[in-house]
């Protein structure tokens, strides 16, 4: 067994991760096959994040990546004293989080050989925080290796991107994901629709399998494409989709709100309804904090069902090029054999551009309701 065994379909990129870590065994820290700072960029699902974990925890176990060791279960859940893990549920990576990530990387390992920093959402950096951790990389200190996460090699700085080695990981084929969920128990059926659903991404296709309320939402925003007849209806389906978003990211967001600002009061010694001198200061953080993570909790719920919604017009294309085997849609697939007589190819490609030019506005922070209204209207017949 092997930490490298939970990356899908990444051959590639685990035999040059394998190298890597044989190159730090040997003391070769800095090589051919060993750099202090690397950028694993790929599409959403690619594993970008699980690839990272997987690297630390081999970095950091004493049998190059056992996956049953202390050392790689503490990584992969990061909990180990060297591995540094940063996540961000908000909007963006201020330039005091990568100050404070600076402070703590600068810290000598303490059990293991190195220091690893591992940034999630690397290109969710402020231009800030992004000049500021380009000094760290630029000017290494002992030990210290940077793991960064983003889409694609664009969406860092260039300054940044030339001083790390980059990792391009693809999308798991359909066929190998079925293959895991049904390993994890999933049934043949179940595996195979949301591989196909996810069109590849792990973590979605776990969530189908586990979720009906995810299957549902996703029913109900394919659905929305089929129901679009005029301007006001569109309008209508703009409005839907961004009520359940927001309705969506509340639920999901509410119980662990409320856990957090139970836990600051009690960090700050509250009695009664009083707080300690600068509490109260803390709690409006925190708040500010849940409400940026609510609000990209919102757009993420977006992005995900205009994927959905493009799944149905990418089947409606493949009909109308005479491809039927890939569809994706199967139980909609009468629907989508009646729109694709009455449109054309071209038209349908119209459709798909205006759902991907709504993906990249909603990524710039657009208003979501205007922008899913002038999809929507895009979208009408």
């Amino acid at each position: 067994m092997s930490i490298f065994d939970s990356l899908i379909d990444q051959d590639e990129t685990v035999a040059t991760l394998r190298a890597a870590v044989a190159a730090a065994r040997n003391d070769e820290d800095e090589s051919q096959d060993m750099t202090h700072a690397w950028l694993f960029t790929g599409p959403p699902g690619s594993g970008r994040s699980n690839a990272a974990l997987a690297f630390a925890a081999a970095l950091v176990c004493e049998q190059g990546g056992c996956g049953e060791c202390v050392d790689c279960r503490t990584a992969q859940n990061g909990s180990h004293a060297d591995v540094e893990l940063l996540r961000t549920e908000g909007l963006s990576i201020k330039i005091d989080e990568v100050r404070e990530l600076l402070t703590r990387a600068s810290w000598s390992a303490s059990v293991a050989k190195f220091r690893i920093i591992i940034m999630e959402d690397a290109d969710r950096l402020t231009e800030s925080a992004a000049n500021a951790l380009l000094k760290a990389i630029e000017e290494p200190s002992g030990r210290t290796i940077w793991l960064l996460c983003a889409p694609t090699l664009s969406d860092v700085l260039p300054t940044i991107r030339s001083r790390t080695r980059n990792l391009l990981l693809r999308t798991p084929s359909v066929s190998a994901v079925s293959a895991l969920l049904q390993r994890e128990g999933a049934s043949s059926n179940q595996a195979e629709f949301a591989a196909r659903a996810s069109q590849g991404h792990i973590g979605r296709a776990r969530y189908l399998v586990n979720s009906e309320t995810a299957r549902n939402l996703r029913n109900d925003a394919v659905k929305l494409a089929v129901t679009i007849s005029d301007i006001a209806s569109a309008f209508n389906a703009a409005g839907k989709l961004v009520d359940a978003a927001k309705e969506q990211a509340t639920v999901d967001a509410e119980e662990k709100n409320e856990r957090e600002l139970k836990a600051l009061k009690e960090a700050w010694g509250q009695q009664g309804s009083k707080l300690t001198a600068g509490g109260s200061k803390a709690v409006k953080e925190l708040e500010k904090e849940q409400k940026s993570r609510q609000t990209r909790m919102v757009r993420d719920y977006l992005d995900r069902a205009l994927l959905d919604i493009a799944t149905f017009y990418r089947d409606v294309l493949l009909v109308q090029s005479g491809s039927v085997d890939e569809i994706i849609n199967i139980d909609m697939v009468d629907w989508i054999n009646k729109y694709a007589e009455h449109t054309t190819a071209e038209s349908t490609l119209k459709r798909l551009e205006a759902i991907l030019k709504a993906r990249t506005n909603l990524g710039y922070n657009s208003a979501p309701l205007l922008t899913l209204e002038a999809m929507m209207v895009s979208l009408a017949p």
